[in-house]
């Protein structure tokens, strides 16, 4: 298993948008082969903050099933205006 993790920083006078936009975006994710879960967790201290998390069978999956795909598009459409940087996505596999 992979996990995908990326730090979200919403524009301010976007946060109800993007975070109704989320949960639309939410689909297109969830279908792609190789798709195990994801959340996404607001930041107390900083309101604009958001963190996500999507775990992938491999990394393949994320970057060529996912980013490769239709659904991706759609996603990009919904999510990536949000964004004040556009955020760094790494990814992560469990050693412990």
């Amino acid at each position: 298993m992979i996990l995908e993790a990326a730090m979200l920083y919403v524009k301010k006078p976007n946060l109800e948008s993007f975070e109704s936009d989320f949960k639309e975006a939410g689909q297109y994710i969830s279908q792609i082969p190789g798709y195990i879960n994801h959340t996404l967790q607001k930041c107390i201290e900083q309101d604009n903050k958001y963190l996500l998390l999507v775990q992938w069978e491999t990394l393949e999956d994320h970057t060529i099933g996912f980013r490769q795909s239709e659904a991706y598009t759609k996603w990009r459409e919904l999510l990536h205006h949000h964004y004040d940087p556009f955020p760094v996505v790494e990814h992560f596999v469990q050693i412990v």
